[in-house]
């Protein structure tokens, strides 16, 4: 793929180097002068085109690029450039002691795209850099990128000040109030990304780890800027915002093993054979497929109930991003089958009612 690019990259850039040598003879007819121009734009704008394509840019932006030089190739070539440009300096305001014109905001608003471009190519190419990094594990990739993020666009707006000549000194006055200003709207958000940031650099909490936060329970997604992406076994994503996972309790179950224990709560008769009740389902639990025979399954009596003897399995699974009730679901079967099959009863529940009539009163007929 690189290949190919560079051929069309070499080709388009050998092309516009010919063309503009021919554009410098003199004596040609308008009509050739015209195609040369139109070829010369064309191979300008291939050029551009392949050469955004291989910073990482999207096809529609490296076509609107592409276009935009064709067309200033063009102009420019035909002596149509220069009266645009007077025209746009002379179209101005005064604003205060300073002029402003169209040719201004066209510079600004073009030289804000281009830095916008450059700024989303060189950082697609760093956080291609760092996501290929072998080095670096899920979570450092995640963190090296958010600062990647962080420091692009840092010195991205502050080239395009300066691009732009802007005066901040202008502002000395308003930057205390305008700063505590930002500082109180923005301080949920600065909260969430300092603690993203921390969250990354602790890494208690990773990409791929099973968490519980209140009522929402699955495998981390993605940590962002803002929010941690959770997504459930019901196929819901829930977006937590950073500073919760800081200050609220959470449950991490793959934080330093990914072996967890399950509880399988059962009872049976008092008439039954206990410890053939035991047997059955630890033998129940042992052949079911995701569960680990070491630590090995264990069954306890927990109490003896009003309706039968309570027990207690604790099995153990090194997957709980595949789901919990699955697992309990199939050791339900399995108990169930081998007590069918060995006549281990489990009870029903059963009430008494009793109907007692007070002294001096006559209990009516039925």
């Amino acid at each position: 793929m690189v290949a190919p690019r560079l051929m069309a990259i070499t080709r388009a850039g050998m092309t516009a180097l010919v063309l503009t040598a021919f554009l410098g003879v003199r004596g040609l007819n308008p009509g050739a002068d015209l195609l040369l121009a139109a070829g010369l734009g064309i191979a300008v704008a291939v050029l551009a085109y392949e050469f955004g394509r291989a910073l990482g840019l999207r096809s529609r932006p490296a076509s609107l690029i592409a276009a935009t030089l064709f067309l200033i190739v063009l102009a420019s070539r035909l002596g149509g450039l220069a009266p645009l440009i007077a025209g746009l300096d002379r179209a101005s305001m005064g604003v205060g002691t300073r002029r402003i014109s169209l040719l201004d905001i066209v510079n600004a608003v073009g030289l804000s795209l281009l830095l916008f471009l450059a700024a989303r190519a060189l950082l697609g190419l760093i956080l291609r850099w760092i996501g290929q990094a072998r080095l670096l594990d899920a979570a450092q990739r995640v963190l090296f990128q958010k600062l990647a993020q962080i420091a692009v666009v840092t010195v991205a707006i502050f080239v395009g000040i300066d691009l732009l000549g802007i005066d901040l000194t202008a502002l000395a006055v308003f930057s205390g109030a305008f700063g505590l200003a930002i500082g109180f709207g923005l301080q949920k958000t600065l909260g969430n990304l300092i603690a993203g940031l921390i969250l990354l650099l602790d890494r208690s909490i990773k990409p791929g780890d099973v968490i519980a936060v209140g009522d929402t329970f699955g495998w981390v997604n993605k940590i962002g800027v803002r929010a941690v992406s959770v997504l459930t076994r019901d196929g819901k994503e829930h977006l937590i915002p950073n500073e919760r996972l800081m200050t609220d309790e959470v449950e991490n179950w793959s934080f330093s093993s990914r072996d967890v224990r399950v509880h399988v709560g059962f009872r049976v008769s008092f008439d039954c054979d206990l410890r053939l009740a035991q047997r059955l389902a630890v033998e129940a639990a042992s052949v079911s497929p995701r569960v680990l025979t070491e630590p090995a399954p264990v069954c306890w009596i927990k109490e003896f109930g009003d309706n039968g003897v309570e027990f207690d399995l604790r099995i153990w699974i090194d997957s709980p991003e595949a789901g919990v009730g699955n697992v309990t679901s199939d050791v339900f079967f399995r108990i169930w089958d081998l007590f069918k099959e060995h006549g281990v009863t489990i009870p029903v529940p059963q009430r008494d009612l009793r109907f007692h009539s007070t002294s001096g009163e006559q209990t009516p007929p039925a």
